[in-house]
């Protein structure tokens, strides 16, 4: 049987479809005897391959993606994790990762199920991460996704692409207004929008170590409770959003700072993700 003459336009064309290397898909060329479709299914094949070896590997680095609708009315923020920041920095992965947010946005999408499910060239999401995979030999899953949506959204995307931060807030503002809550819940982390939806594990959490640290220090145990409530509410003041000090202007809170633009304004839902915490 004589072999199949691969051409240079036909490599090419199967590159720029997967974004597998020249020699890969030369190789599933010659093994799927010029057949493009068939080239296609054994660079997938070698994807999933590559995929079961490397699950147990760990993928910490990755790119932090924060988007929001054209009427900026939903926001959400996308993860993709690899295994190097020598992967994460790449440009053709953040367009990758781009180009999934789009795909999100268009579908209205809000749980990570749907977003692996959704249509993407002729696969889906899931398929092509895996995919990738074989592209790029390292471990790579989208990791998270999460969605708000309000009268108004911001989406803030840290240099670097490493920290995101999303929120909707009741009453729409001037853009600058969301745009410095949101840098401020990148910087300071806050567990919640105020102290009254503060997770009751969390507060149960605080309350246990302050109380340890006071034995610790030889507090009086008839003391401890009384303490251990104080330090509570500094840790409202200072892990709650609503409540932290306003980083562009530490004189009024972010609520005050709220009030400020307008009395009724307030913050309805909010998410952050960074790969270094």
């Amino acid at each position: 049987m004589a072999t199949v003459e691969i051409s240079a336009k036909d490599v090419m064309k199967l590159r720029t479809q997967t974004g597998a290397g020249m020699m890969d898909c030369k190789k599933a060329l010659a093994e799927a005897d010029g057949n493009f479709e068939t080239a296609i299914d054994i660079l997938r094949k070698q994807g999933q391959k590559l995929a079961n070896k490397r699950a147990d590997r760990d993928a910490t680095e990755g790119f932090v993606f924060a988007k929001s609708s054209a009427d900026n009315k939903k926001a959400f923020i996308i993860v993709l994790n690899c295994e190097t920041d020598f992967v994460a920095k790449n440009e053709s992965f953040g367009n990758l990762v781009a180009q999934f947010a789009d795909a999100a946005l268009a579908a209205n999408a809000t749980t990570l199920e749907q977003v692996l499910a959704l249509p993407f060239g002729d696969v889906t999401i899931g398929e092509k991460v895996i995919e990738q995979v074989g592209v790029i030999g390292e471990k790579l899953e989208i990791s998270y996704f999460e969605a708000v949506q309000g009268e108004q959204v911001y989406s803030y995307n840290h240099p670097g692409n490493r920290t995101a931060a999303i929120l909707a807030v009741n009453v729409a503002v001037d853009v600058e207004v969301v745009k410095n809550v949101a840098m401020q819940i990148a910087a300071m982390n806050p567990v919640s929008i105020d102290k009254g939806d503060c997770p009751q594990s969390v507060i149960e959490k605080e309350i246990e170590i302050a109380k340890e640290l006071l034995r610790q220090e030889g507090k009086a145990e008839d003391m401890i409770d009384k303490i251990a409530q104080g330090k509570l509410t500094r840790f409202f003041k200072d892990s709650t959003l609503l409540n932290q000090d306003f980083i562009k202007d530490n004189k009024q809170t972010v609520g005050q700072y709220l009030k400020s633009v307008n009395k009724d304004l307030t913050v309805i839902a909010f998410k952050r993700y960074s790969l270094a915490d």
